[in-house]
């Protein structure tokens, strides 16, 4: 799929707005101290820094982090191509974790494969950046998501 330079599109700043209003009620992206780098139609990129609270035993990143952060951006990633009357949750997501997530950063990035009227597909891809910029990716996957309506306030 890629690296993210090629496809930088911004979602309008209504969908950017109602994205990250709703990632910042997160508390778990919040926790882990990621946060959102990109918001395009159908794409979401998230960033957490490396940093020992969100390591596992061997000093890389928790796959439990890793898939945390992959997941909200495909959430999000589905959410930037729905009405503003619909929120989704996730149904399912697989992940494969194909090497150690290391590095200075994460960066989740999540593609709209398929939006449709009550179920979005998307892509899963985890990448682990250096400081000089070299980049790996360390994870990838799939996520079903499903469009229920916004609760009334």
């Amino acid at each position: 799929m890629g690296h993210p330079s090629a496809h930088q599109e911004e979602a309008d700043s209504a969908i950017r707005r109602r994205v990250q209003d709703s990632f910042e009620r997160q508390g778990l992206m919040a926790h882990l101290g990621a946060r959102l780098s990109h918001i395009g139609p159908g794409r979401v990129h998230i960033e957490l820094p490396s940093r020992p609270e969100v390591t596992q035993q061997h000093g890389y990143i928790h796959a439990g982090a890793t898939s945390a952060i992959a997941d909200s951006a495909g959430g999000y990633a589905a959410l930037t191509l729905l009405s503003e009357d619909s929120e989704v949750l996730t149904v399912e997501y697989k992940i494969n974790l194909l090497a150690p997530a290391a590095g200075d950063r994460l960066e989740a990035i999540g593609t709209v494969l398929k939006s449709g009227r009550t179920l979005t597909v998307c892509l899963l891809e985890v990448f682990g950046v250096r400081s000089d910029g070299e980049r790996k990716l360390v994870a990838n996957g799939q996520q079903t998501l499903i469009r229920v309506d916004r609760p009334t306030e």
